[in-house]
């Protein structure tokens, strides 16, 4: 299956749940919880010590407020991109969230995640 013949509904639901597990992982600094969904090649390029210290010092990354806003869908090849607006509950102004989404042995899984 490919995840770019779901309609945007479907995907937004999906995306949704996983965004929403992220922020709640990353706020708590739950690193184990917070690639739970990742890919399998998304997963090995993790350095867990670096993203632990990013969980440690991060003021962003444990502060991330659960009020977001769903922007859009990108389809490319087997992939989708998801993008959010996500604000900070400590800092002031809004940051562009990207959720790369599509099928490994049969679950959606998370190909990558990021906050600019």
């Amino acid at each position: 299956m490919n995840i770019v013949e779901k309609t945007d509904e479907e995907i937004k639901a999906i995306a949704d749940l996983l965004w929403r597990d992220l922020v709640k992982n990353s706020n708590e600094g739950k690193y184990g919880e917070f690639v739970k969904n990742f890919s399998s090649s998304l997963a090995r390029a993790m350095n867990q010590v670096e993203a632990g210290h990013q969980f440690a010092n991060s003021e962003l990354a444990r502060n991330l407020s659960g009020h977001v806003d769903f922007l859009g869908i990108i389809r490319r090849g087997e992939h989708v991109t998801v993008l959010y607006r996500q604000r900070s509950t400590k800092k002031a102004g809004e940051w562009l969230g990207r959720l790369v989404l599509g099928y490994e042995d049969g679950t959606v899984r998370i190909f990558g995640a990021s906050i600019f």
